[in-house]
């Protein structure tokens, strides 16, 4: 099938590698005339706006928007409303907030055109292993893409699935991404006591190894993590300030909006935050709280 691709970030690029392995025509756009330059050496259509791009295309088309979620995802999205034909598909397929991809989805209906929320996980290693895809849309839209996604997928039967109307995709991402958090905080916390234990001068990458063979704890973020404790044991270098892409908080919103409990989720989104604090106003507090009610000694800085 025709696709074309707008965005050539790391995912995007790869993204257009895999489709193109599988004989798709792929015409690709990016503000980067050098990332363009390099998707069409890899065998894809260049396109220097988005006028051309679609200009390309063949109707019905798709166009999938691999773009930062915001403001960037809401301009392409307007600009290529205004450029699209009924029954045109306009795909996101980054990590937007569900809300806007109703909402977009809504504005483009009303335009005729269709639009697609592609919740989607793989990170780097999906050009290899394929991507994990959560799709939000309308039936016939979904159809249209169907190629495209068996493609993307690690094969045409698992990894990906429609879940649901517009929004339903990245909802589900959301969801993902808020496990996901949860699940890398207890494997760093059960490595940092581990680490801690020093009277066992415990190998971390050893047991890493260990357990991502018939452990119940075995999965991809542990072989990850054995990945990153075999290149550096002590993870030297490595500053303990942890990002976040803003999917857990708005898991965490959820979670209040209906009231479902999910203090792991939630407590592992305040770890991330805590990280990025050297000198915390907060624990400060705490302990001056600590020592007016009770007497507790207040440590002084050094």
């Amino acid at each position: 099938m025709d696709i074309g691709m707008v965005g050539l970030g790391k995912m995007g690029a790869n993204m257009v590698t895999r489709l193109l392995r599988d004989d798709h025509r792929v015409v690709a756009f990016d503000l980067s005339e050098i990332t363009v330059r390099e998707a069409v050496d890899g065998g894809a259509v260049g396109a220097h706006s988005l006028n051309e791009l679609v200009d390309q295309l063949e109707s019905s088309r798709v166009i999938w928007v691999m773009v930062p979620a915001g403001r960037p995802t809401e301009q392409t999205v307007t600009s290529l409303s205004e450029l699209l034909s009924p029954g045109d598909v306009v795909v996101d397929g980054g990590n937007s907030n569900y809300k806007d991809s109703m909402r977009r989805a809504s504005m483009l209906k009303d335009r005729g055109l269709h639009f697609i929320d592609v919740g989607t996980s793989g990170g780097v290693w999906g050009l290899a292993e394929g991507y994990s895809m959560m799709v939000g849309g309308d039936e016939e839209a979904v159809a249209l893409l169907r190629p495209a996604l068996e493609t993307l997928a690690p094969a045409g039967d698992r990894g990906w699935g429609h879940v649901g109307p517009s929004g339903a995709g990245h909802f589900v991402k959301m969801v993902h991404n808020g496990i996901e958090y949860g699940l890398m905080q207890a494997y760093a916390e059960g490595f940092d006591l581990l680490n801690h234990k020093r009277e066992f001068d415990l190998d971390l990458h050893q047991i890493a190894e260990i357990w991502r063979h018939g452990s119940v704890v075995r999965s991809w973020l542990l072989d990850l993590t054995a990945n990153a404790l075999s290149e550096n044991p002590t993870l030297d270098g490595i500053a303990p300030f942890v990002s976040d892409s803003g999917e857990g908080r708005w898991t965490v919103f959820e979670a209040i909006d209906l009231d479902v409990p999910a203090p792991v989720i939630t407590l592992a989104l305040l770890a991330r935050l805590q990280s990025r604090e050297d000198d915390s106003f907060t624990f400060k507090l705490l302990s001056a709280m600590r020592n007016q009610f009770g007497g507790h000694a207040v440590k002084k800085e050094s």
